[in-house]
């Protein structure tokens, strides 16, 4: 007898038993349920909520095995500069090293299990309580969550963090499908608030660099945008090549934007995610960041104004530091909590960019400013779509009123319609 139709045997064993849901979690997680339709005409499609959440995960695995390696080569290139040693960066001789992956696997591993862990067992608590079956939604933010926190975070913290996510976040607007705020966010905000001293800082995001910093000529494992914000210009050693690959200290797989691009690529060609608020998120990032070049070279912003380091940051390499291109290809683009109509994801993906930048600039005690923006985006994506629904309504009524006024020739209601 073969794995699946014992596993069918056992779920027709256990249907209707108040853990089925649980069950049938596990049993549909490789396997295509059997359940077919009896009646009507419908549209049937080769995937499901569960195919389409893999297809994100297998979008993510290449950011996560580089966040492994770079992990570790943070770590080692600190050491070295504990020693004085100043380590440039070759991808074969000190970057894909069993040694930096060996970091990876004992430090973001775990935080990856706690992720999938607290997060599942909520899930299956709920869906058992609830009587309904487990939903998809969290296979894409257990994997979201690990990727988006400092390396160095404590599980607990990250334990609890989960459970208030996934319960305010999403299952008290009554679970995936229904939730106004991006859910993995959510957990980033909340850690962000509640553990300010673990989600920022110069000690974070390289692992056991708080160990280090005790010594004289230790690099404190600031983030680009840490030095801009500080005012640091000068003490930046890293290059634009090393910004685009993600040979850079930050959170755990935000620092790779060539691999997000070809995620992002990955997910528009599967047609997963929306191409119009990836392309309009990055439209409004480049626009704040020609703003605030130009107040720089108009002089109104000097080098003496705490504004000044990300003001004059070169707009375009906005985009390959900090987390702002990951949050605009898999958070961003989430279909439950973004704008559901064309031309809104339009507006809602332009003024994500724009307010990401923003932020950045005049929030120096935290300069990384996208998780903030799209939460807030979150919120007013429906009001977005509203309005872009009731414009089109008032579009086809004028040009009803006018065929009506054509037809029963009827030229005062005609101009009347022109008018409105």
């Amino acid at each position: 007898m073969s794995l699946k139709s014992t596993l069918h045997d056992l779920k027709e064993k256990y249907k209707g038993k108040k853990m089925a849901p649980a069950f049938n979690a596990i049993h549909t997680f490789l396997y295509t349920p059997n359940e077919t339709t009896h009646s009507g005409g419908h549209v049937k499609g080769a995937d499901d909520l569960k195919r389409t959440m893999n297809t994100v995960i297998m979008a993510l695995v290449p950011v996560l095995l580089f966040s492994m390696f770079n992990a570790g080569y943070q770590h080692y290139a600190a050491v070295d500069a504990a020693n004085g040693i100043i380590r440039k960066v070759s991808l074969f001789e000190n970057f894909l090293t069993g040694e930096n992956f060996w970091i990876g696997v004992i430090k973001v591993l775990p935080l990856l299990i706690v992720s999938y862990g607290v997060g599942l067992i909520v899930e299956f608590i709920f869906a058992v309580i609830k009587g309904h079956e487990v939903e998809e939604g969290y296979l894409v933010t257990g994997m979201l969550v690990p990727l988006i926190v400092p390396i160095d975070t404590p599980l607990w913290m990250l334990a609890i963090a989960v459970v208030f996510g996934v319960v305010i976040g999403k299952e008290v607007f009554g679970g995936t499908g229904m939730n106004i705020l991006n859910p993995a966010l959510t957990i980033r905000a909340f850690l962000f608030f509640a553990y300010p001293t673990w989600m920022s800082g110069d000690k974070v995001w390289v692992y056991d660099a708080v160990n280090m910093a005790g010594k004289p000529d230790a690099i404190s494992g600031e983030t680009i945008l840490g030095y801009l914000a500080q005012g640091k210009v000068s003490e930046i050693t890293y290059s634009v090549s090393d910004m685009f690959f993600g040979f850079i200290p930050g959170s755990v797989g935000e620092t790779s934007t060539f691999l997000i691009l070809l995620g992002g690529l990955f997910l528009i060609f599967s047609k997963i995610a929306s191409w119009r608020i990836m392309v309009s998120a990055v439209i409004g990032a480049l626009v704040m960041g020609v703003i605030f070049n130009g107040v720089v070279d108009a002089g109104w912003i000097t080098e003496t104004s705490k504004f000044y380091g990300l003001m004059s940051f070169t707009f375009w390499k906005h985009l390959i530091v900090g987390g702002l291109a990951f949050g605009i290809v898999y958070m961003a683009t989430d279909p439950v909590t973004g704008s559901q109509t064309n031309k809104g994801k339009w507006f809602y993906g332009f003024f994500i960019g724009f307010i990401s930048v923003m932020i950045r600039v005049f929030n120096p005690a935290y300069p990384e400013g996208v998780f903030l923006a799209i939460l807030l985006m979150n919120v007013f994506a429906p009001t977005i779509d509203h309005y872009v629904i009731r414009g089109n309504v008032n579009k086809r009524l004028k040009r009803l009123k006018n065929a009506t006024a054509v037809a029963t020739g009827n030229k005062s209601e005609k101009l009347k319609a022109e008018t409105v």
